[in-house]
């Protein structure tokens, strides 16, 4: 049995089958799903699936990329967002300075704004950071963070070093399946079981085989078999420590 710690099942992608997509997956061995808030409307999304099937659970979060629009009304929403059954966790947050969809002074602004809001509900933290490894770790210093996961994980062994020296769990995704993911699959090598999660971001990111496809959570079993070939472990031992990892975390019992 897997748990995928993060995907966006409320997305468009998903518009045309996603009962069929959740059945599948739960018919193949996923026993719960987060999904992920990337924005208001996105979190109130993923509470309407949260509340329609009993082992899918919501994170409530907004992207950096939304960071430009964040006000004072959306801070209100959001900390109701908070208030509601089966919100497990404050995210996707955090900042990207990659593609700069929104300032990055916003960009922190919004952050520590969230940050605040699930220090008051003592939620766990999705963290999306890309190109903005060092001013996420600082932010997060500045609250005191103890229960972290920085998701779809792409930056080097130091910024890795430094997530697992707070105690920070860490997810890959399905491109560590990718032919020219070696740099990927070392950091996997080198990361212990029991600080792993495994997410599928579906519908990005498919593994290998169903590149150019939309993902799925029921390929999160591909990107287990993938960690247990790269640890050189066994499968049942992936699926036991990190859903475990991931029960602990998120405090689900499913």
């Amino acid at each position: 049995m897997f748990i995928d710690t993060h995907c966006h099942l409320d997305f468009p992608e998903f518009d045309s089958d996603r009962e069929t997509v959740i059945a599948r997956a739960q018919e193949q061995g996923i026993e719960a799903m987060i999904n992920i808030g990337s924005s208001l409307k996105a979190t109130e999304r993923s509470l309407q699936l949260a509340k329609q099937y009993d082992f899918i659970y919501a994170a409530a979060g907004i992207h950096p990329h939304e960071a430009d629009k964040f006000n004072s009304q959306d801070e209100q929403t959001f900390k109701e967002f908070l208030r509601q059954e089966k919100v497990v966790a404050v995210g996707e947050i955090g900042l990207d300075y990659y593609k700069n969809y929104s300032h990055p002074e916003n960009q922190r602004v919004l952050f520590r704004a969230l940050l605040k809001l699930a220090k008051e509900r003592n939620l766990p933290l999705v963290i999306h950071t890309r190109q903005a490894e060092q001013d996420t770790l600082k932010i997060l210093k500045e609250f005191s963070v103890h229960e972290a996961v920085v998701h779809c994980f792409s930056s080097g062994a130091d910024f890795l070093k430094q997530c697992l020296d707070l105690r920070f769990f860490v997810s890959f995704t399905c491109n560590i399946t990718y032919k020219k993911a070696e740099g990927l699959r070392d950091l996997v090598r080198i990361t212990p079981i029991e600080r792993l999660l495994l997410e599928t971001d579906a519908p990005f990111l498919p593994p290998q085989e169903f590149r150019g496809q939309r993902n799925e959570p029921v390929y999160v079993r591909h990107l287990a078999e993938e960690i247990a070939r790269i640890k050189e472990i066994n499968l049942d031992e992936v699926a036991r420590v990190t859903t475990n990892n991931a029960k602990k975390f998120f405090k689900i019992s499913s």
